[in-house]
């Protein structure tokens, strides 16, 4: 269904009103005419999702006073102004003052059909961010700290509450910058004991001689350095929750002593001869299967592992994208005072095909530098030398669903195409289940067979 593209139109001269309302029509567009430009701001008292094609010198009202009263009454009015020669520095005011853009008489009726259509694109596009802005508005409890109304989202939320009321230990996994941490504070705030201590140790941060000080802490005098009493993370957390992120980086030495303390639920400081009980819950966090790592103990796995979340990669929740984006960049100019700025026409287009290899922490890192600077999508894109995995479509006409399943309908021909219909080879590559590709191979009508050798059998 080809959308709606309403136009209200003002020219105090009849044979030109008439002439410009049948190239609009033939153009697709559906004019609304007026000679009197105060019938035209009556009309937009009413609803009005269109654009607004204005002469400039009429009698009663010239076409920068309906200008403004017309943007007065609705704010995000794209304005048109048609000009006569000799009026262009006024023009060029006029889009100081907030008209989208001007044209001068005698003009070819095509150049305004092609202004209209670009009016269009950026309307559609202010439109989606006023529902993206409504959408996080919405989102409150969990949804407002892991941001995402993605099925694959839905169902990580859904997974978080179940599993916070258990109480149980809990392994999240997740590649680099897509939120292991979030997941952890908010299995801890959704828990039992919210109120409670929340400590985060970083494996990968904390040098091997002072971990088992970081973690067991230590009396005053227990080595050299040690000047004064320390309260370790264990004890710290007692009660409440101990984070371990980057859990695959612990040090082989001292997995032994981490279980033993799971197991026995008591820690001694070193230096110290006294037991201290403890009641704490495990939450660690792993970019890698914990189980399949050589060198991490296969007993600390079980004793960590009773509940499992994944956390999806951002490629993968695709739809969340332009949500994310808009939350960060906003969160971005308000802190620093500035106003937000919006996406240009096809630049949300560069982030749909993006492949995020750094995941939300990546997007927040160009949502932030994209609000404080000057710079457009794609300058910020091509200076990090960003990588894409498809070609551009910036047709602005399909909504994001479609663009998402393009991108997934393009993935799976590429991947078919490269291993020459190889399903097994395929799955590997899109790290899929059996199932899932042949599903979507079914749902976007992708048949192996024409992707296999000429000479090859199906």
């Amino acid at each position: 269904m080809t959308p709606s593209k309403p136009i209200i139109l003002v020219d105090d001269e009849e044979l030109v009103l008439r002439a410009n309302e049948q190239w609009l029509q033939l153009a697709g567009f559906q004019p609304e005419c007026f000679t009197d430009p105060r019938q035209a701001l009556e009309r937009l008292q009413k609803p009005f999702s269109g654009i607004l094609v204005s002469d400039v010198k009429m009698p009663h009202m010239d076409g920068l006073e309906l200008m403004t009263q017309a943007i007065a009454l609705q704010p995000q009015l794209p304005v048109v102004l048609i000009t006569g020669h000799g009026d262009v520095d006024m023009a060029v005011r006029s889009v100081q003052a907030g008209a989208y853009d001007f044209i001068e008489k005698p003009f070819d009726p095509q150049r305004l059909v092609k202004t209209l259509e670009r009016a269009f694109d950026q309307l559609q596009l202010t439109r989606q961010n006023q529902q993206l802005r409504e959408r996080l508005r919405e989102q409150s409890g969990i949804g407002a700290k892991l941001i995402g109304i993605s099925p694959a989202m839905q169902q990580l939320h859904q997974d978080i509450l179940e599993i916070a009321a258990l109480n149980t230990h809990v392994v999240i996994y997740g590649e680099t910058g897509s939120g292991k941490e979030l997941v952890a504070q908010s299995l801890h705030e959704y828990g039992q004991h919210p109120n409670a201590a929340f400590v985060a140790l970083n494996c990968a941060a904390i040098p091997e001689s002072l971990f088992e000080s970081e973690l067991f802490g230590h009396e005053a005098g227990a080595f050299s350095g040690a000047a004064k009493r320390r309260i370790g993370k264990f004890e710290y957390a007692n009660g409440g929750t101990l984070f371990f992120d980057e859990i695959e980086s612990m040090p082989t030495n001292l997995q032994t002593k981490v279980l033993r303390a799971i197991q026995e639920q008591r820690i001694e400081r070193l230096g110290s001869n006294q037991s201290i009980e403890l009641n704490n819950r495990i939450l660690s966090a792993s970019k890698a299967d914990l189980q399949q790592l050589a060198d991490f103990r296969q007993d600390l796995y079980y004793r960590l592992n009773i509940s499992e979340i994944h956390i999806p990669p951002l490629r993968d929740r695709r739809e969340d994208i332009p949500l994310l984006f808009n939350h960060f960049s906003e969160l971005a100019a308000n802190e620093n005072n500035l106003e937000p700025r919006q996406l240009e026409e096809h630049e949300e287009d560069l982030l749909l095909v993006h492949n995020w290899p750094g995941n939300v922490r990546e997007l927040r890192n160009i949502a932030t530098r994209f609000a404080l600077g000057k710079r457009g999508l794609g300058e910020l894109f091509l200076q990090k030398s960003a990588t894409f995995d498809t070609p551009l479509d910036t047709s602005r006409t399909r909504s994001l669903a479609q663009k998402v399943n393009s991108y997934e309908q393009d993935l799976i021909q590429q991947s078919l195409n490269k291993h020459q219909g190889n399903i097994t080879e395929v799955l590997q590559e899109l790290d899929l289940p059996r199932r899932t590709l042949n599903q979507k191979m079914q749902k976007y009508g992708i048949n192996r067979t024409d992707f296999l050798p000429s000479n090859e059998e199906p």
